[in-house]
């Protein structure tokens, strides 16, 4: 499912608007000041979206569904150009009254029927932000009266519609490191590595880059399981440990990332050899045994794993002192 997201990043505009005794519309400039648009003519069609809009700027939902309602109810079967722009500002009447999942309806209008609209970006920002409040714990009502539900699954599925209905915008790569993130939080660690993996290759030039790196890092490391399951996530943990360290070097050094994160690694991964080690032993097989000790003092003797491994080695007589575990082992190539 994730793998079909192929979603690059452009940008998007947000209007709003402000009442006047006149029904005179506002919107919201390039400097974050509202401006006059136009003066609707009393009665028409664009005086009452006007007047909602109006009554939503000054935090009257009801009021403005008192308009709105009757309005869409009268022009949801014709090809009135303003229809989209009514179910947004419904939907937002319907936020503003902490209705979001019925406001939902009004914004997959919005971009169903109208995807080639002004209104369009703005409803798929809007669902994104509700999904946000959704992954971030907020419950949906039911019976339309108290949250007792989760909504998190849907949380999830409307971020990923996000990066399906506007590729080549930011609002798609925020999706989708929120949802990357999202899934290392709840320990959905495979989801978040191949989403992380997944973002990296969609953004090669996000400023989430490094984010979204380091994230694939650890999700990866968080998959192993111990000694005694499959190493693989860790091989490729130090792949992108040293690429993170090649690609950001700085930051590598800065807050001591590649070695905190490098020993980490090296530990579990000396840890699994130790326990291959001694899986040997168990059944006798010593010389496949000595073999696993010595790659492991050789591979990682910083290690606690490689402490342990040369007491064992020691004990057996294998070796006369930890000196002379360095150098020729005997061993070949990995």
């Amino acid at each position: 499912m994730l793998r079909s997201l192929i979603v690059i990043g452009s940008g998007f505009v947000l209007a709003s608007a402000a009442p006047v005794a006149s029904a005179q519309e506002f919107i919201l400039d390039d400097r974050g000041e509202f401006v006059a648009d136009s003066s609707p003519e009393p009665g028409t069609d664009e005086w009452t979206l006007a007047q909602a809009a109006a009554a939503l700027a000054r935090d009257e939902p009801s009021k403005a569904r008192g308009l709105l309602d009757p309005w869409i109810e009268a022009h949801k079967r014709t090809d009135n150009p303003l229809l989209a722009r009514a179910y947004l500002l419904r939907g937002d009447a319907l936020v503003m009254e902490h209705d979001e999942y019925l406001a939902l309806y009004d914004y997959e209008a919005v971009i169903k029927q109208f995807p080639d609209s002004e209104s369009f970006p703005t409803a798929v920002v809007r669902e994104m932000d509700i999904a946000q409040k959704y992954l971030d714990g907020m419950k949906r009502k039911l019976w339309g009266l108290f949250r007792v539900e989760s909504a998190r699954r849907l949380g999830e599925e409307l971020m990923i519609r996000v990066q399906e209905r506007m590729p080549g915008s930011k609002v798609s790569e925020e999706a989708a490191i929120r949802l990357a993130e999202y899934y290392y939080k709840t320990r959905r660690l495979a989801l978040a590595a191949e989403m992380f993996d997944i973002f990296r290759t969609n953004y090669p030039d996000s400023e989430y880059g490094k984010q979204a790196l380091l994230g694939q890092i650890y999700a990866n490391i968080a998959q192993f399981k111990g000694p005694s399951y499959d190493a693989s996530k860790l091989v490729d943990a130090r792949l992108l440990l040293d690429r993170f360290v090649r690609e950001y070097p700085a930051d590598a050094l800065k807050d001591g990332i590649a070695e905190g994160l490098g020993a980490r690694i090296d530990e579990s991964r000396a840890q699994q050899m130790l326990e291959t080690a001694r899986w040997y032993l168990r059944r006798d097989d010593e010389p496949s045994a000595r073999f696993m000790f010595r790659r492991l003092l050789r591979r990682h003797p910083s290690t606690g794993a490689a402490q342990a491994a040369l007491r064992i080695m020691q004990d057996r007589g294998w070796i006369e002192s930890p000196r002379q575990t360095g150098g020729n082992t005997g061993e070949g190539g990995s």
